[in-house]
């Protein structure tokens, strides 16, 4: 598996321990919850140390294509870029909030946490298969 298809993965990992942990906390089972959540942690960090280390021996790279498609490819890349930055933070409050025990304060930041780190991490697969793929 090439670093780039690595990295796909592990967002896709990610976002399907979001929905997990979505789905068990809307069911009540916090346990389960937890634990997709730490593991969604896990594989974002994971992602990210991959992700850097790749770039910083590969560089960047060019997408192939032209006229709509890469106007949409860079609309789709600097929202994610944008976002991807800023999940960063916010994905560390929510996760110490929950681990401090202060529930209500994390429910309320997790509603902003959990669409933008969704987003962030289905658009970076997006970005991937548009990159490597089309």
């Amino acid at each position: 598996m090439t670093p780039p298809a690595f990295n796909a993965f592990l967002n896709g990992a990610s976002a399907c321990l979001l929905s997990a942990g979505f789905l068990f906390v809307r069911r009540k089972n916090i346990a389960a919850h937890r634990v997709c959540m730490s593991a969604a942690v896990l594989t974002s960090a994971l992602f990210l140390v991959s992700y850097l280390r790749y770039h910083a021996q590969s560089g960047s790279v060019r997408f192939p294509g032209a006229g709509w498609i890469r106007t949409l490819y860079l609309a789709i890349l600097s929202s994610h870029t944008v976002l991807a930055a800023a999940i960063v933070p916010l994905i560390l409050i929510t996760f110490y909030r929950a681990a401090r025990g202060r529930y209500d304060r994390h429910a309320r930041i997790a509603r902003w946490t959990w669409p933008v780190w969704m987003y962030v991490s289905m658009t970076g697969i997006l970005i991937y298969w548009m990159l490597y793929r089309m």
